[in-house]
């Protein structure tokens, strides 16, 4: 569900009945108001002149319900200010994204509802996604939300590992940029709650940013050739790992929880065009709300 093409084309509808309660129905209903304020002065002096009571009350009741909006209009142009609220925060500012699955492990986890920030890497037009604005780029370290190359209806969590130029190398389980080794620590025991399996964690030190990340022992260091779904001409695969070589506008994603994770290692690339934003802070977690705070 494209969630920001619901929200573009109700702003777009409610703002029509928005405006046009301001140029046309609120004004007809005020002449209405007028014109009945007309009528019953005319009944209340001739009321008054032959010593009846004033209708004066019963006149404020008929003029607040001639110009009250009606129901329908109430559920269009009454919430299009928190619509068109919503839509610009979610589209400029910040969007909340729900962690699926456990490929981000041990830094997110399932169930984790995170904020992703919308400008870091440029103003970018909803609905399209066209960047119109540079302010920045991805940085190795960076936790970014992209939509998947393969799908682009689905969207996807990953770390960036390699950006464009740089010579990523996968091999015994240890990642190397541009031929230099990024730091891991000795492993501790984490287990996934989903699969109940013991996994090695550890911090890496990827570039300066140290974060975690887990191993599965049970798992090759590899990548099995026939679950490559789209092998990358700067890529090259072998029995400990590959090295690929990032282009221009592209970057190189994996997921956190390496063995358990489907990322550029198996459909390549992601492109610039396709980055959503950055995720910054993790605001619930129905299951465990002291994972509520920022991550790296």
């Amino acid at each position: 569900m494209n969630f920001a093409l619901i929200l573009f084309l109700l702003s777009i509808f409610t703002g029509i009945f928005w405006i046009l309660e301001r140029v046309k129905f609120y004004p007809e209903r005020v002449r209405k108001a007028e014109a009945l304020a007309k009528e019953f002065e005319a009944a209340n002096r001739e009321a008054l002149r032959r010593g009846e009571a004033s209708v004066a009350d019963e006149y404020r009741a008929i003029r607040a319900r001639a110009i009250r909006q009606p129901w329908w209009l109430e559920y269009t142009a009454g919430l299009f200010p928190v619509i068109l609220v919503v839509f610009l925060l979610r589209s400029f500012l910040f969007e909340p994204f729900r962690i699926p699955s456990g490929s981000m492990l041990p830094t997110l986890h399932i169930g984790d509802f995170i904020l992703v920030n919308k400008f870091d890497y440029g103003i970018r037009l909803p609905v399209s996604n066209l960047k119109v604005i540079d302010l920045g780029a991805p940085q190795r370290g960076d936790v970014v939300v992209f939509r998947y190359p393969m799908d682009e209806n689905v969207d996807f969590i990953k770390r960036v590992v390699g950006v464009p130029g740089d010579r990523v190398e996968y091999r015994d389980k240890v990642v190397y940029i541009n031929g230099v080794e990024q730091k891991q620590s000795d492993p501790r025991d984490f287990v996934d709650e989903s699969t109940m399996v013991t996994l090695d964690e550890r911090d890496e030190d990827l570039s300066g940013v140290s974060h975690l990340m887990a191993l599965d022992h049970r798992r090759p260091s590899w990548v099995p050739m026939h679950a490559v779904m789209r092998k990358e001409e700067t890529c090259d695969y072998n029995n400990r790992g590959f090295v690929c070589t990032v282009p221009d506008g592209k970057y190189f994603v994996m997921g956190d929880n390496r063995d358990n994770s489907e990322d550029s290692r198996y459909w390549g690339f992601v492109p610039d065009e396709n980055l959503v934003g950055r995720a910054v802070f993790i605001w619930a977690n129905f299951g465990d709300m002291t994972r509520i705070g920022s991550f790296r």
